[in-house]
């Protein structure tokens, strides 16, 4: 058989009942790059999208059920925004899809109501919470290339780009390793697919892409802590920066954390900094802590800020500052 005869011919009757349910049900789903998709947003919807900690990944799917089941059954406890199913090239499913609720009720009935539900005799499916990987990690870019270029290329090439952070490689001599945060698990993988099948340069050097691992983080961090000061010795700082540091969205690190407090129910962030010196090279080092009603333990550390920003105070730079860390820690949970 031809080979699009071959595809057609694989699971007939129900790819039948697929298109006749979602003919009679209205439903449109759109099949890109091996997903298949339904909503986000769905018909009707007004508002932005549901905050983090709606999605719910399924796994163990049987593979030739569709939408016309899993959409229904998904859909009885609570208002889907978005359902993806993973798709072969054979019009088969691979086995797993992604749900995403339109509040995180919904997605802990579907986890409470599925997880271990018997799908047909002896098949039994995963439901739990989706992971919802926002970091990537580029290695292999060149030592001269500087924060503001891969900002620059980022922003033509993808979109959501929040922060971009340059580490020397751990892997790669005189190359430099970025991490890039987005604004939704979707934006990440998106931008991951661009990169690595874009071919991408930047600065003359191929880049290698993937999800940021957390024991790679977790180097990167601890490296970034043993290079800068976050402590005061003896009266005298180490590792003070050479360039104020700046990101695309430090503008907006306030506003997006009083934002993420408020969609995760953990009350109003409250301040607090103390400027402990200044040099003469126009840096001034503070002590912040960040109180969060919601999270038992404050945020707290030091931190370098220029001074030297129209309007606006070293104290103003040090929040906007905490509040990037504060993000990012955030970001884990």
């Amino acid at each position: 058989l031809p080979p699009q005869t071959w595809t057609d011919s694989i699971n007939q009757a129900n790819k039948m009942a697929l298109l006749a349910w979602a003919k009679e049900a209205g439903v449109d789903l759109v099949q890109i790059n091996g997903q298949r998709r339904y909503g986000g947003p769905p018909p009707g919807w007004v508002g932005s999208p549901p905050p983090p900690g709606t999605e719910v990944f399924i796994g163990k799917l049987p593979q030739d059920i569709y939408e016309n089941v899993l959409i229904p059954l998904f859909q009885s406890v609570g208002k889907l925004y978005e359902f993806r199913l993973m798709m072969t090239f054979s019009g088969l499913n691979r086995g797993f899809a992604y749900a995403r609720y339109s509040n995180r009720r919904g997605a802990r009935e579907a986890i409470t109501t599925f997880h271990n539900f018997e799908m047909r005799k002896g098949c039994t499916i995963v439901v739990c919470k989706s992971t919802e990987k926002c970091e990537l990690s580029v290695d292999g870019l060149a030592a001269s290339v500087s924060q503001r270029e891969v900002e620059g290329m980022l922003r033509q090439v993808t979109d959501g780009v929040l922060n971009v952070t340059l580490y020397a490689s751990p892997c790669q001599k005189r190359s430099q390793l970025a991490l890039l945060k987005y604004s939704s698990h979707q934006a990440a993988a998106m931008a991951k697919k661009t990169l690595m099948e874009g071919n991408v340069r930047l600065g003359g050097v191929e880049m290698k892409v993937d999800w940021l691992k957390p024991d790679l983080k977790q180097k990167l961090q601890a490296c970034e802590e043993k290079s800068s000061s976050n402590r005061v010795q003896g009266g005298k700082s180490l590792g003070v920066p050479k360039q104020p540091p700046w990101s695309l969205e430090q503008h907006n690190a306030l506003e997006h954390l009083n934002a993420l407090c408020r969609q995760r129910y953990l009350g109003t962030p409250l301040f607090l900094t103390k400027c402990i010196q200044a040099n003469t090279s126009g840096w001034l080092q503070f002590w912040c802590r960040v109180v969060i009603p919601g999270c038992p333990v404050p945020f707290s550390g030091f931190m370098w800020v220029w001074r030297d920003r129209p309007g606006r105070s070293g104290h103003e730079e040090a929040k906007v500052a905490m509040a990037l860390q504060v993000l990012q820690m955030l970001g884990e949970s």
